[in-house]
Parts: C-alpha cells; sequence; structure tokens
C-alpha cells in the first residue's frame, strides 16, 4: 500500500522522491524472491490502466479513491476510507497473507481494508507528524489531526518496519512498545550505483552535488551559503522541474536571489530533474555529495553517494545518522549551520586523500549493510516473525 507515491512515478517532483524508490525496490526484490507482490496507488490521471504488469514481476493497482487527478498528499486523508472499501471488497474475495503500508494514510486505509480479514498490517511511516510539526512549525501543511492518527496507528497495526534508529525512539514517545517494532533500512541498488560508469560533464571546477526534491527543508539554501566558504566550487543542484522549466520555478529564483545578494550566483547551477538512469552519472560527478535537511526519515542519496565511491556530508538528523559513518564515510554537521557546513566542505576540498578514504570506505558500507537483496531479506523475515505470532491466534479463533 503506497497512496500517493506510486513505484511508477518519474522522481523529484514534489510528492515523489525517496519513498518512491524504496516501494518500487522493495517490490521488485520480494517479486525476485517467489512473492506474488501488487503495489496499491491511488489512481491520479484517468487513461490509468487498473492493473500494470512491471517489467520486474509486480503488479502496480491504480484504486480509484477520490478525483483521477495529481493531489497534494496532504489534502488525501478525506479519500482513504474510499481507498479502504475498494481494498476491502477485493481482499474478501483474494485475501492477500501480508499487507505492508507506506505512509500513515496508507496505514489508515489498511487497517480499514483488512478489518475482519484476519489479514496482518505492517506499517513503515517514512516520515512522523511529530518530527514534522517540530521542524516545520506553522508552514506544516499536514492534517491537524496526523500525530493522534499516528498514534492510533502504533495500537492498531501488527507491527512497524522503522527505518532508523531515531525513528524508533519518536515511535515509542507515541506509545508503540519495543516489541512490535523492527529496524529495516531503505536501500541501494548497488548494481546500478557503482564507482565506475558514465559521468556527467563537468565545468573544470570542484563540484558540490545537491539531489532532491526542491523543497525548503530539504536545505538547499544552507547549501548556497555554505558556497561562501569555498570559494573555487561550484554547487549543481539536481532535482526540481523539468530543465526547460527551471527559471520559472519560485525556489529556484529564491534561491538565485540568495546567491545574487552572497556573490555566488556564477558558482550555483540547477539541472532539473534528471532520468532516474542518469542520477549515478551526476554522483560520480560531483567530488563531494550533499545530503544537509533540516530532518530526514532516513535518507537515499547517502546511500547512493557511498555506493558511487563519493564521500558525503550530511547534516546529523534522522537516519543520516545511522547511515553516513561520520569520520569514515563522510562528515556529519548541525542541521541549519551554513558556517559548520562551509567549514566542513573546505576541508574535505582541501584534503585528496581523505576523499578517496571516504569514498572506498562508503562503498564498503553500502555494499554489505544496505544493498537491496539484504533489505529485502530482512523485510522478508519481519513479514514471517508476524505471520508466525499470528499462527497460534488465528488457530485458536478457528476453533
Amino acid at each position: 500500500m503506497s497512496e500517493h507515491a506510486s513505484p511508477l512515478a518519474a522522481i523529484g517532483g514534489v510528492d515523489a522522491g525517496g519513498q518512491n524508490v524504496h516501494v518500487a525496490a522493495l517490490a521488485a526484490g520480494l517479486a525476485t524472491r517467489g512473492h506474488e507482490v501488487t503495489v496499491h496507488t491511488r489512481r491520479d490521471a484517468p487513461d490509468l490502466p487498473d492493473r500494470v504488469r512491471t517489467a520486474d514481476g509486480y503488479d502496480v493497482a491504480h484504486v480509484t479513491a477520490g478525483p483521477a487527478t495529481t493531489l497534494p498528499k496532504d489534502d488525501l486523508l478525506q479519500h482513504m476510507a474510499a481507498f479502504a472499501d475498494v481494498l476491502h471488497a477485493e481482499w474478501s474475495v483474494t485475501r492477500p497473507d501480508v499487507v505492508h503500508a507506506h505512509f500513515w494514510m496508507s496505514g489508515l486505509a489498511s487497517v480499514q481494508a483488512a478489518a475482519g480479514l484476519g489479514v496482518p498490517v505492517l506499517q513503515t511511516f517514512h516520515a512522523l507528524g511529530s518530527v514534522k510539526r517540530r521542524h516545520q512549525g506553522d508552514a506544516d501543511t499536514s492534517p491537524e489531526q496526523r500525530i493522534q492518527l499516528e498514534r492510533g496507528l502504533c495500537g492498531d497495526v501488527d507491527h512497524v518496519v522503522a527505518t532508523c534508529t531515531d525513528e524508533v525512539f519518536e515511535l515509542r514517545r507515541l506509545g508503540l512498545s519495543s516489541d512490535r517494532v523492527s529496524i529495516v533500512p531503505c536501500g541501494v541498488d548497488t548494481a546500478e550505483f557503482t564507482p565506475r560508469g558514465p559521468v556527467a560533464a563537468r565545468s573544470g571546477r570542484p563540484r558540490l552535488l545537491v539531489l532532491g526534491r526542491l523543497v525548503e527543508r530539504k536545505g538547499q539554501e544552507d547549501a548556497v551559503r555554505a558556497l561562501v566558504a569555498v570559494p573555487d566550487a561550484e554547487l549543481v543542484v539536481v532535482g526540481g522541474p523539468p530543465a526547460d522549466q527551471v527559471d520559472h520555478d519560485p525556489e529556484v529564483q529564491r534561491l538565485r536571489g540568495i546567491a545574487e545578494e552572497l556573490g555566488v550566483a556564477d558558482r550555483l547551477v540547477f539541472a532539473g530533474a534528471v532520468a532516474r538512469a542518469d542520477v549515478p552519472g551526476w554522483i560520480r560527478s560531483a567530488d563531494v555529495v550533499l545530503a544537509v535537511p533540516w530532518y530526514e526519515p532516513f535518507g537515499i542519496t547517502p546511500l547512493e553517494a557511498m555506493a558511487c565511491g563519493r564521500p558525503v556530508v550530511a547534516t546529523a538528523v534522522g537516519g543520516l545518522v545511522d547511515s553516513v559513518a561520520d569520520g569514515v564515510t563522510g562528515d556529519l554537521v548541525p542541521p541549519r549551520d551554513p558556517a559548520a557546513l562551509g567549514a566542513a566542505l573546505a576541508s574535505l576540498l582541501a584534503d585528496d586523500e581523505r576523499r578517496a578514504a571516504y569514498g572506498a570506505a562508503g562503498v564498503r558500507r553500502a555494499r554489505t549493510r544496505y544493498r537491496w537483496s539484504r533489505v529485502v531479506a530482512d523485510t522478508d523475515a519481519v513479514y514471517r516473525q508476524v505471520l508466525a505470532a499470528r499462527a497460534p491466534v488465528l488457530l485458536e479463533e478457528s476453533r
């Protein structure tokens, strides 16, 4: 279940990012292990087929719930009851063995759809409303009741699959007991993201790369401000609208205005959205990859950078604290601190040997801990654990 993040979506849009990648890779990996997998996502265009068989061996089912048009994910709560009704009718005829909900609204729909059917529901939040509210305050556009609904989900689902240690602490504050949560991180395709391969064209300057959606909390402004401390480097921002629409994007215009004020505008490059297949080449073109959000449930970019053998400078938040080994595969800095970020970048760019060591260590870490085959196997093991725990209950109910 992935109500707003379709595995078929183009990555880099307002609501299309790491969750889409995670759901697609997990579904493909489970299918490879012999499971029959269907990803249910909301129909956001009228011409979408009801069901699509992907080349990776899993199906994507487009569920009609609300208008068949693109809607901001924060507007989807009102359509989750309709989503659940469709699935309850379907599952009453063809009962799945396990439902894995991705994002809190998927969880609400899954619990309602599975009611009375004896189907275990697992939940991966990907982001928690309590964390978002803490960091965004009044700028948080989530439904007002989100935190309370997430608290309820912690009691309603069979098990929570968290993506990092920090998330477990947050979940405990919501009342989730430690025996009903497992940590399985996000993963990276270590066959696609490798140190060797095509490299995007370079300008000749040292290159800093930021990759991801153009939303304020991702910290691109801090990266722009940090350019002052690295006068020879350029900052390439990959993500946002297509390249031919970049100049009209409000966030691009805002960041360019800041760069003009700081005198670094000639070293700021917006590449726009790029094809998923081109992402490794952009990463390989960088001397340092930045992942500097204010907060981050997990963050796939550092994994992709490490798998490509590139050093990472990241903010010490959320899942980045788990994935980036400070002083081994990269450097961690405080969030929303351009001065600290600039100092870390200047030091790292001046040390070729340390960058090479970080890159080599990153490849080893990505391949050992975060390759998708391991993530999928660990997720599969959690499914089997939940099913095994439910078996005695189901047997007793059948007597």
